[in-house]
């Protein structure tokens, strides 16, 4: 499977503790641990249209790469990213 990663802001997933240090100190045993916990980045499937282009094109993104086109446009910051 390949790992999920958005083009603009390269944020992909990293690796997390699965409880807190308060459930360490109150309830820590060994069948309750868990080990570690897979934290997956806040991706969305966008399709945008492209004026410059002419054309539709459908990218999976960062909610914060979202911003960032918004802010910079569409055009400039997928073609920086090298999408397009």
């Amino acid at each position: 499977m390949a790992q999920k990663v958005c083009p603009i802001t390269k944020k992909s997933s990293i690796m997390g503790g699965s409880y807190s240090n308060r459930i360490r100190a109150t309830k820590f045993n060994p069948s309750y641990k868990r080990g570690k916990l897979r934290k997956y980045a806040n991706l969305q499937k966008k399709s945008l249209y492209i004026p410059e282009l002419k054309k539709h094109i459908t990218v999976t993104v960062s909610t914060r790469g979202i911003k960032t086109m918004k802010k910079n446009g569409v055009y400039a910051t997928l073609k920086k990213a090298k999408v397009i």
